[in-house]
């Protein structure tokens, strides 16, 4: 999964109507500026600190774009940071933020300032290790090559002793996933929030508790696809196990808020208000605007299915919406 995604990501822009799948910040500027207006406020009650904006996964940088416009309406012009490997992306991101500069990993962000860090379906592309109910046992899924094309098979590794017991009596076939880098990367941030001050914002579909279920999935061309097929040509990804997340942020001492459903979150921050600001302002697109709040709030659209996870350093005051 690795691999296949640096590959997929390495060589193509993936996002918009032409790419393969539209992400929250694509579909209307409301969802970056308030990201950026709840930031700001954050900060502001903070002391306003010197602070650096981070982004991981930043897509074309529009989530950025958006949500640094709305912070300096409230005087937060931080410098930007982003951890990007992919140079086409780099590219559509120095388009839109032209002062950002760029990482290819978590270690070379800043260390010397609080951090103000947003994690928007970054998470979700992140490889899993998952384990499949055979009737010998748990045993690791792994993939193999038929002589046409890679499929998943079990390993012959016994791995019942690691599966937690509230499911270790789940029918054969059953999978449990986990994400070590996920995880890791999330304990990492956390690490350096509470060190240097600041909060974190995940925002990802996922579930809030860990529970059985394959959700390892392929996205081609805004539709479903074989994840085993035509490797590092399609989008691979699964859903985030939130509970994991804010555990490994709540080993290293930070504060953690939520889960909460994307839409119950955007909601409590302002969305209601900013949209009937924006249809007022300009009535010939209320319908647009109106159309994209339900994709972002409603919860048959993005509304439940994401998730929105904060973290803070502690003496940091509570982020809105929580």
């Amino acid at each position: 999964m690795a691999e296949a995604n640096a590959a997929y990501y390495a060589a193509r822009d993936p996002l918009g109507a032409a790419g393969d799948f539209v992400t929250a910040p694509e579909v209307s500027q409301m969802f970056g500026e308030l990201i950026g207006l709840a930031l700001a406020d954050l900060w502001a009650r903070a002391g306003r600190p010197e602070a650096a904006f981070v982004e991981l996964g930043p897509g074309r940088g529009t989530l950025a774009a958006d949500a640094l416009r709305a912070m300096r309406t409230h005087g937060l012009a931080p410098p930007v940071h982003f951890v990007e490997t992919s140079p086409v992306l780099r590219a559509e991101q120095a388009q839109r933020v032209p002062q950002a500069r760029w990482h290819a990993e978590i270690a070379t962000l800043p260390t010397d300032r609080p951090l103000l860090l947003v994690a928007n379906e970054f998470f979700d592309a992140l490889p899993i290790h998952q384990i499949v109910r055979t009737p010998a046992g748990w045993r690791e899924r792994m993939v193999a090559f038929d002589g046409a094309t890679f499929v998943p098979v079990p390993g012959t590794v016994p791995f019942d002793v690691i599966v937690p017991a509230a499911l270790q009596d789940e029918p054969v076939g059953s999978i449990i996933e986990t994400a070590p880098a996920a995880a890791a990367i999330l304990r990492d941030l956390a690490g350096r929030i509470v060190a240097q001050g600041g909060a974190v914002i995940v925002i990802d579909y996922g579930y809030a508790e860990h529970a059985a279920g394959d959700t390892l999935q392929a996205v081609s061309a805004h539709a479903y696809a074989d994840p085993f097929a035509a490797p590092g040509t399609r989008d691979l990804t699964a859903h985030v196990d939130f509970s994991a997340l804010a555990a490994a942020a709540g080993a290293e001492g930070a504060h953690v808020y939520g889960p909460l459903g994307q839409g119950a979150w955007l909601d409590a921050i302002g969305l209601p208000r900013r949209t009937e600001h924006l249809a007022a302002v300009t009535p010939t697109r209320a319908g647009e605007i109106e159309s994209a709040r339900r994709r972002l709030s409603d919860p048959a659209e993005m509304g439940t299915l994401f998730k929105v996870l904060a973290i803070t350093a502690p003496g940091w005051p509570p982020p809105a919406g929580f």
